[in-house]
């Protein structure tokens, strides 16, 4: 299970629309899957249907998790016009199997649909997903 407030998931929901129609991407860190600083990455691949986080970007964010005690709990990342689902390509590149993954999908930009996901070995799992007040 992963546990988000939902200040945390408003700004992962803004930034997904921020980018649109590019896939957003990005980190969350925390302690024990719970959710306390979000990462906003840029998409290298500037694509509508693929994303690789900058790796300066990602570099940082991860040497900052350390420092603050914090681990990667999840990695985030759009479908602008698809399901909230895992593609292929997205459970090929699922290299975090301690990590949930989550997408938010901008199907309906009004009403997003956001998932999560477990990604291990090509065999995807959905979890659960707690948002706080």
């Amino acid at each position: 299970m992963l546990t988000i407030s939902l200040d945390l998931l408003d700004e992962m929901i803004a930034h997904c629309r921020s980018v649109y129609p590019e896939e957003a991407c990005g980190l969350l860190a925390g302690k024990d899957s719970v959710a306390e600083k979000i990462y906003t990455m840029t998409n290298a691949e500037h694509s509508g249907v693929s994303y690789m986080m900058e790796p300066g970007e990602q570099f940082a964010a991860m040497k900052e998790m350390r420092q603050e005690g914090r681990t990667m709990v999840a990695i985030f990342h759009s479908h602008p016009d698809s399901p909230a689902y895992p593609s292929s390509k997205d459970v090929e590149l699922a290299f975090y199997p301690d990590a949930c993954y989550v997408i938010v999908s901008l199907i309906d930009p009004d009403r997003p649909e956001i998932r999560a996901y477990e990604i291990a070995e090509g065999q995807v799992r959905e979890a659960s997903l707690r948002v706080l007040d």
